[in-house]
């Protein structure tokens, strides 16, 4: 593969989750998870919608007690009115075989269920209850993710892997009979839902660990087994850059190699921060791999000593969050304008020719320099600003520049 060259994604099976494709020939989906109390039917549709514009294309919602299961179709019209039709994935841990049979109105309004096979049940209820899972999901034709998590792994399953692999004469280290056990798991519980009646292409896995090597190997074991889509994610991952190097760590790995239909940046939130952090994330790491485009990211250098001053700084952070801000009206008008590329820089150094890199580009002056900041546009010069107004300028530069190169479809329906 030469270097501007993408990943040849593996091939796996489409699984429909309401209006969004996962697996097969379809983008790779960002997804997101709330952390409101779903019987708040009121915060949680407000923080799905805040999710959904942010990018989250499929949110999943906790579903714990018969308040939150009375809660979800109340929720999905909700944002209906909103004008948001997003899908939305309930995830179920021990009681869900009741909550779906008590609540049908909560069964119809999930776009897909995601059960855990280590918490459907115990000893001789597992079958039973997962079974009657299964058999609600065929009845309203709905997808299920199998999502298995190192943390709540199935102790049964995992002591009788344990006893079979000390009886053996050479055994294996108990860290790879886990990583096996969570593959067995996932493959093992698909292979009874499709017995059960779920289709084949109405199944997602997920197997879930918190280390980054350890989600690697699984992966890779999972995607030579099977051609169900996968969904990435780092379970546990923590907070701030932690989290954010942790899952890119992992992720990035994984889907250079084709593995991965879908992902999810498992985020704690730092105090008083916004939930859509993750779902930035998650498309800033699909963008700089070059596998989706979801807004036009700003290239900035780092600064250095020619750079004292922190312009250059804030005027990235404003033209990030304003093209941000913009997004979701461009994206109606103008096509195609997520893969636009901008840069700001901070000095003469390397200024001038990463602008000209971009389709517009500015370079300020660093310390010493003249204060002029010129500005490049498709690697032509087109004006230098100066003053008080460089940064209003700039976004006016930004605007034209989108209308002419990115042209609505009302344009050409004037010009017919």
């Amino acid at each position: 593969m030469t270097s501007n060259q993408l990943p040849q994604r593996r091939p796996t099976v489409p699984v429909r989750i309401g209006h969004v494709t996962v697996g097969g020939d379809a983008p790779i989906v960002v997804q997101s998870m709330t952390n409101t109390d779903t019987a708040d039917e009121v915060a949680t549709a407000v923080q799905v919608a805040d999710l959904a514009r942010a990018g989250s294309e499929v949110v999943r919602i906790t579903v714990n007690n018969e308040a939150a299961a009375e809660a979800v179709p109340r929720i999905r019209d909700r944002l209906l009115a909103m004008g948001l039709d997003v899908p939305l994935v309930g995830d179920f841990h021990f009681n869900g075989h009741k909550l779906l049979r008590q609540y049908p109105s909560c069964a119809e309004a999930l776009a897909k269920y995601r059960i855990n096979p280590g918490n459907v049940g115990r000893g001789s209820r597992r079958d039973s209850q997962f079974a009657e899972m299964i058999e609600i999901a065929c009845r309203y034709r709905k997808p299920v993710r199998i999502g298995v998590n190192w943390g709540s792994l199935d102790q049964d399953l995992l002591a009788r892997m344990m006893d079979d692999n000390a009886s053996h004469p050479e055994p294996a280290d108990p860290n790879t009979v886990m990583k096996e056990a969570l593959i067995t798991s996932a493959l093992e519980s698909a292979a009874r839902a499709e017995q059960l009646g779920l289709p084949h292409d109405a199944i997602v896995i997920s197997c879930k660990l918190s280390g980054v090597q350890e989600l690697i190997a699984v992966y890779r074991e999972l995607a030579r087994r099977c051609d169900y889509p996968l969904h990435l994610g780092l379970t546990e991952a923590g907070m701030g850059s932690k989290g954010i190097v942790a899952s890119s760590a992992a992720l990035a790995v994984l889907l250079q190699e084709g593995i991965g239909d879908t992902i999810r940046i498992s985020l704690t939130p730092e105090p008083g921060g916004s939930r859509t952090r993750e779902v930035i994330v998650a498309q800033e790491l699909l963008q700089t791999m070059g596998l989706r485009a979801f807004t036009p990211l700003v290239a900035a250098c780092p600064g250095c000593g020619r750079t004292t001053s922190t312009f250059f700084q804030e005027l990235a952070d404003d033209i990030q969050a304003y093209v941000r801000e913009r997004m979701p009206e461009w994206r109606k008008r103008h096509a195609g304008v997520e893969s636009m590329t901008l840069a700001v820089m901070g000095c003469v150094v390397n200024g001038p020719g990463e602008s000209k890199q971009a389709n517009i580009g500015i370079s300020l002056p660093g310390t010493g320099e003249r204060p002029v900041a010129p500005v490049y546009e498709d690697g032509e010069k087109t004006v230098t600003l100066k003053g008080d107004g460089i940064a209003e300028e700039f976004r006016a530069i930004i605007e034209r520049y989108v209308a002419r190169t990115y042209p609505s479809p009302d344009t050409f329906a004037e010009a017919d």
